[in-house]
């Protein structure tokens, strides 16, 4: 199990040009994850594993100006995955309920990210 908590308070501290005081665009006060993971060790599921996460991102400013923020999201994750020998097959799961979101990208422009994404791997490790 993995878990990570952020409280950043990002903002402008000297500038000729935006307020002081004003908050960065797209750092939220409070971020926080969790990944956990499991893999079968013994039977006939040997190798067989599943990964669940959350991500949180809370509400940030979508410019330097401070015009408008973009709201908090919580995102979640999965993976199925197999392992044996030197091959790998996996599943990964990105936004399982298609939660709708957005990022500031440029000092101006805001897009939505990636509705419901299956991505699917093959390796062979040698």
């Amino acid at each position: 199990m993995i878990g990570s908590y952020a409280y950043t308070d990002a903002q402008v501290t000297k500038d000729n040009v935006y307020a002081i005081g004003n908050r960065l665009p797209n750092v939220p006060f409070n971020s926080a994850s969790l990944w956990t993971t499991y893999t079968f060790s013994k039977s006939n599921l040997q190798g067989l594993g599943f990964g669940l996460g959350l991500f949180y991102v809370g509400e940030r400013q979508g410019d330097l100006n401070n015009a408008f923020s973009v709201p908090s999201y919580v995102r979640t994750d999965a993976a199925v995955y197999y392992q044996k020998g030197h091959l790998s097959l996996a599943l990964n799961f990105k936004n399982l309920f298609n939660v709708q979101y957005f990022t500031p990208r440029t000092i101006q422009l805001v897009y939505p990210e990636d509705p419901f994404t299956v991505q699917g791997t093959v390796s062979w490790k040698f």
